[in-house]
């Protein structure tokens, strides 16, 4: 006697256990105990068979292709074989002779054919028998009726089940096809007449294909068009051969918006059968399903017993043996329509299991062991249902991208486990790799609760639990659908995601850690990502940020500015006693000396020291300028995240920015739309004060920075760019006079502060209280505002110099960022203004350990510190003029093209190369312009004189002649002639404002352009850093993307990478924290890559990075460039079936190109731009990883 075993956790196996007791019933004469299985089939489905052989005491054997010879199903078996040799993947698991041979070879009693392949072959059924061996499924004459689907119709027809309207035979020609569609309407489905699982369908849905079909795009949101009739039937065909060997289709009408219902059933070699209830499919795309719920929800009582009753009579019309399933439409009214009976073991029979406690692969061994239903305990009555389950297939498909198949390796896995959950899977461990050739399917998660809204919670936890890294998956869309209220209502049909486009706005995965295991080893493999200058080994000790004492930091001015508005702000400044000071250290202070390469982490460290023991400050220089665009170029960080951040942690000071005017914080010319905006968003993120400056003090440039930041709410403190020396009364261009009267057109046109901008150092002490002096008494309202560095060493005495001349402010950096090329040093000025009428309110004591934080701090940047090529400042800046920062820049930029010996040289023809361009202010971007001449004068051997001479001849930098066409504006006293018009020739010219002409920017066209390109709609800072900076914002969000947030990481780590058998933490944000460790570096592979390993929180990662040297010296397939229309890359992994396309073909829009095979699914990649086929990259046969170049279109 045998009995229904429930092992512990209560859920009943069909295991047979032998009772000791009276005997039963007398065994059939049929009776045959199985002792080895083969499963003719791989991953999943081979191992959930060998398990249940397993427990019945069976022994296994698995066939395995040549690709799959690290697959884990040939692992779980007891025996495992190849079979195909030099076949292609797929053809290996349909050759039959192969697995007969292998089955007689080792005394195989049985073969399960699993699902796929060869599963619904009747001559493999009849191939089985005739070596031999037991087939696991029915007679090869029932496979081959309920396989071949119009001879099934028939059957179904015989029997009085309702069927849908079909040919009566397969198709083989086109005109067959068209002749059935044109008799009983569009639309219509092409299916493949030997397989199912949705391979070789296609449907149909006018003559012309006019209307659309299929699953919307998910960035577009639209449906897309299908392909013509030839098309459709082509496809149809070709991936019903490639999936079941066979190509016949046949035509069925199609039934709109239907439930897709499945019966189980079960049948002996005794005449019995049962079935096991019904399985809602209907969540499907591309007429493959996603997910499946047993029993299905919202069906009435007497159209389920229906249902079953017909599967059951059918099956008992062909004398069906062993599982099946029995498909069925139900549409709209309440009508069902039979459309085919899979003779096998169905993906989803998980679900089946879960609610009615029956295990249905040992019921299948069994059975073709010759066991009775009745002596496995299954007759009608006993099988019940309890509760409800649902599967979701888990596949590496890329929702984003059309379900694309994505391949490669699997860098983590990690599953969603507990109560109620049972994973399926064989491909899904860290080191697995996905291949192209097969299905895309990982796991199968099933979950079992009471109803489905709590199995659906159920499934949901354990989907979020997963951790896949290294290939794409469908788990965020799956998510979606079952938090959809439709599919929680049990509403759900075959159009539930043709109808839904939401389903598409997918959550992406962060997957930080993962993404910084692949920064760190580009490091490794490929040095830094940021240009290194010179090479100096950063600090390997973090600085220690002073402490800070518990709770808000102290009020400061600030809260005037926020209480009184702009104007009170200004008029606080000048009825303030003593000195007020601003701290240049987090903006230009680095610029000066780093490069502006110093990372929001390091300035985020001793921002709050900063807020409570500094908070007399008038204000912080902390955005803007060069720091902008680095911070995205070379930091990889975001600019806005960087100012929202300290804002957070210093909210009590000021914060200050410079503006170049109508440059906004860019190199070149914006529609003044974008300038507006910019302070508008800069504002709204946490900034105070617009230091407004134009390069040239061209006054048009200057008015429309000031309207901007005014308009934006903020404090304008407009700049008079300083050069030259307005004690000097030989110097008569940028005479004392010439700055007043900037002065009352700056005071006329709203500013709040007024500011000497200093940037070379040239303000000496007789000049600051020349300048101040006089600005003081024009302007005895107006705050007044003095900036300098100091290279020539005269910064402190200058700056007090223009405190006692009746200056509100002065600029200042800490003492260890402070000196040469930066701002005066803040303890010197302290000290020196301690106990005077110009004291500055600020503790001594404070700024030592400020100073000695930063110090400690400069080491981390030892590879951009300007001390590495340069020792001290140099008075000899009152002759050359050299601004602070491009000083600094220039002496890094001489050494590295070896002029570094010739630096003298270069800071000689600086001041040859300004007096050639007509004795310009030198700020940026000017300073630019006299540097690269400069340097181009040096290179070529150049003295004033000769450059002048050939000036109709040279070839002068970029920079050079778009100062003198204008783009940069007009300078005092206008351009350089006949200079200027030798050099240009006849090229054009600007007049007046060089924005003034440029329309304004479509700030909506951009942002649905960025939403388009990347997913989502753009912040509004997002789509200012596009404006501004394009190029540089979209390798910023790539490298973000690729990288993941690399500003978590140390400096040293950042800039270096770390060193093998070094550890490390990485703090993601509060309460997350990474423990890592570096492992080793490997060798080499033949596809240019390195493997380098990791220890991360205990666990082995390993990642594959390309080594770009040696890319270079390999021949290897080209990518498709990110943003350049007319390359076409790979949309996914895969093989070239056909090439449509020719080099020097015109193609339009849409056109074909070729076609790709993976996973057995095929896709046409079509033109995205009309054009001229200029190179072809592909040929058939050849495998391609996604982005792989197909064809270049001009």
């Amino acid at each position: 006697m045998f009995q229904l075993c429930r092992p512990r956790g209560g859920r009943a196996l069909l295991g047979l256990r032998l009772l000791r007791g009276p005997p039963g019933p007398a065994r059939p004469v049929s009776y045959r105990p199985l002792r080895k299985v083969l499963v003719a089939n791989r991953g999943e489905i081979a191992i959930r068979v060998f398990r249940a052989c397993t427990e019945l005491g069976i022994r296994t054997v698995a066939v395995y292709s040549e690709q799959d010879t690290g697959q884990m199903h040939r692992q779980k078996a007891d025996e495992a074989y190849l079979v195909g040799r030099g076949l292609p993947p797929v053809q290996a698991y349909l050759h039959i002779p192969d697995i007969i041979r292998v089955a007689q070879e080792n005394e195989v009693d049985a073969i399960h054919p699993g699902y796929g392949f060869l599963s619904e072959r009747a001559d493999f059924a009849q191939a089985c028998l005739d070596a031999g061996v037991r087939f696991v499924g029915p007679r090869p004459d029932v496979v081959r009726k309920m396989g071949d689907k119009v001879e099934a119709r028939a059957i179904a027809i015989a029997a009085g089940v309702p069927v849908v309207p079909g040919t009566p035979s397969p198709v083989s020609a086109l005109a067959e096809a068209q002749d059935f569609a044109a008799r009983v309407g569009f639309p219509v489905i092409l299916k493949a007449a030997h397989g199912g699982g949705g391979r070789g369908m296609r449907v149909v849905r006018a003559p012309q294909q006019s209307q659309p079909s299929g699953a919307p795009n998910p960035e577009s949101g639209r449906t897309p068009k299908l392909g013509s009739w030839r098309e459709n039937f082509s496809r149809a065909t070709s991936e019903a051969l490639a999936a079941f060997g066979n190509g016949d289709l046949f035509v069925e009408k199609f039934i709109e918006r239907p439930r897709h219902i499945e019966v189980q059933i079960l049948g002996d070699c005794h005449g019995n059968v049962v079935h096991l209830y019904e399985r809602d499919c209907s969540v499907q795309r591309r007429h493959q399903k996603v997910v499946e719920i047993a029993p299905a929800a919202r069906l009435p009582p007497e159209l389920r017993a229906r249902l079953a009753d017909d599967a059951v009579r059918l099956a008992r019309q062909v004398g069906y043996e062993n599982a099946g399933t029995v498909e069925f439409l139900v549409d709209q009214s309440g009508d069902y329509y039979f459309i085919e009976v899979n003779s096998r073991l169905q993906v989803e029979h998980t679900v089946t299991e879960e609610i009615t406690d029956v295990d249905l692969v040992h019921a299948q061994l069994q059975v073709a062991a010759g066991r009775s239903l009745p002596e496995l305990g299954l007759q009608q009555e006993r099988i019940r249902v309890n509760g409800c389950a649902i599967q979701c297939r888990v596949t590496t498909e890329d929702p984003a991208r059309g379900f694309q198949p994505d391949t490669g390796r699997i860098e983590v896995f990690r599953s969603g486990e507990g109560m109620g959950i049972r994973l399926d899977g064989a491909s899904a461990f860290q080191g697995a790799l996905i291949s192209p050739h097969y299905d895309s399917l990982l796991v199968k998660v099933v979950a079992h609760g009471p109803d489905q809204p709590a199995a659906a919670a159920k499934m949901s936890r354990a989907l979020a639990e997963f951790r896949i890294r290294g290939v794409k998956t469908n788990i965020p869309f799956l998510q979606n659908v079952l938090a959809h209220p439709q599919f929680l209502a049990g509403a759900a049909d075959t159009q539930f995601i043709d109808e839904n486009p939401e389903l598409f706005h997918l959550r992406p995965g962060q997957n930080r850690a993962q993404k910084l295991l692949h920064y760190l080893g580009h490091v490794m493999v490929n040095g830094p990502s940021t240009p290194l200058p010179v090479k100096a080994k950063a600090a390997l000790v973090e600085p220690t940020p002073p402490p800070v004492p518990m709770g808000a930091p102290p009020a400061g001015l600030r809260a005037v500015l926020q209480r009184e508005g702009p104007g009170g702000f200004a008029r606080a400044l000048r009825a303030h006693r003593g000195l007020l000071l601003t701290d240049t250290t987090f903006r230009d202070a680095h610029q000066s000396l780093l490069a502006t390469r110093v990372r929001t982490r390091d300035l985020a460290r001793v921002a709050p020291f900063v807020a409570h023991a500094l908070s007399p400050l008038c204000s912080m220089e902390t955005w803007g300028g060069a720091t902008f665009d680095v911070a995205m170029r070379f930091l990889h960080e975001c600019p806005w995240e960087r100012l929202r951040e300290l804002r957070r942690l210093v909210p009590n000071i000021p914060f200050q920015m410079l503006l170049r005017g109508a440059n906004a914080v860019g190199y070149t010319n914006y529609p003044d739309n974008v300038v507006h905006r910019f302070c508008e968003v800069a504002v709204a993120n946490g900034m105070d004060i617009f230091r407004v400056f134009d390069a040239l003090n061209y006054v048009p440039n200057l008015l429309l920075g000031v309207e901007a930041a005014g308009n934006a709410g903020a404090v304008v403190e407009a700049a008079l760019s300083y050069t030259g020396n307005v004690a000097d009364p030989t110097r008569t261009k940028y005479s004392l006079d010439y700055y007043l009267g900037l002065a009352r057109e700056l005071v006329a046109a709203g500013t709040h502060v007024l500011c000497i901008k200093d940037m070379a150092g040239l303000l000496t002490p007789a000049a600051a209280r020349l300048l101040v002096g006089a600005l003081r008494e024009q302007h005895p309202e107006v705050p007044l505002h003095v900036h300098t560095h100091d290279t020539a060493g005269a910064g402190v005495a200058s700056m007090l110099a223009a405190a006692q001349a009746g200056a509100d402010v002065v600029d200042v950096a800490v003492d260890a960022m402070s000196g040469m090329t930066s701002q005066p040093s803040m303890g010197a000025v302290v000290a020196c203004a301690r106990g005077t009428p110009l004291d500055t309110g600020i503790d001594l004591e404070r700024v030592f350990e400020y100073s000695e934080y930063w110090e400690a701090a400069r080491g981390l940047y030892a590879a951009f510190d300007c001390t590495a090529t340069m020792k001290s400042g140099n008075a000899d800046v009152y002759e050359n003029e050299i601004p602070g920062g491009q000083y600094t820049n220039l002496h890094f930029q001489a050494h590295a093209m070896g002029l570094g010996h010739k630096f003298k040289e270069v800071k000689k023809a600086y001041t040859e190369a300004n007096k050639l361009l007509g004795d310009l202010i030198k700020v940026t971007p000017t300073s630019k312009v006299v540097g690269d001449l400069a340097q181009f004068m040096v290179q070529n051997g150049l003295s004033r004189e000769e450059a002048e001479a050939r000036a109709d001849e040279l070839s002068f930098p970029l920079s050079v002649v778009e100062f003198l066409q204008g783009h940069i504006g007009v300078p005092p006293g206008g351009f350089p002639e006949p200079f200027r018009s030798r050099v240009l020739k006849e090229l054009p010219r600007v007049e007046g404002r060089p924005g003034a002409s440029l329309p304004p920017l479509d700030f909506e066209a951009l942002s649905r352009e960025l939403g388009a390109r990347h997913g989502a709609p753009p912040s509004p800072e997002e789509l200012l850093s596009a404006a501004l900076y394009p190029k540089v914002y979209d390798e910023f969000r790539t490298f973000s993307s690729t990288f993941g947030p690399v500003a978590c990481l140390g400096t040293r780590l950042f800039l270096e990478g770390p060193t093998i058998a070094e550890e490390f933490e990485v703090e993601l944000e509060r309460g997350k924290t990474l423990h890592i460790k570096a492992l080793a570096l490997g060798d080499l592979n033949a596809a240019g890559q390195r493997e380098v390993f990791f220890e991360l929180n205990g666990q082995l990662r390993s990642i594959l990075v390309r080594d770009t040297q040696a890319l270079k010296e390999m021949h290897v397939h080209p990518k498709a460039e990110k943003g350049a229309k007319g390359q076409v890359g790979a949309p996914m992994p895969g093989e070239v079936v056909e090439v449509r396309v020719k080099e020097g073909a015109t193609v339009a829009k849409g056109d074909p190109l070729c076609v790709l095979s993976a996973m057995k699914m095929e896709t046409v990649v079509t033109a995205p731009v009309a054009g001229k086929v200029t190179k072809v990259h592909v040929r058939p046969g050849l495998s391609l990883e996604g982005e792989d170049l197909i064809a270049v279109i001009e």
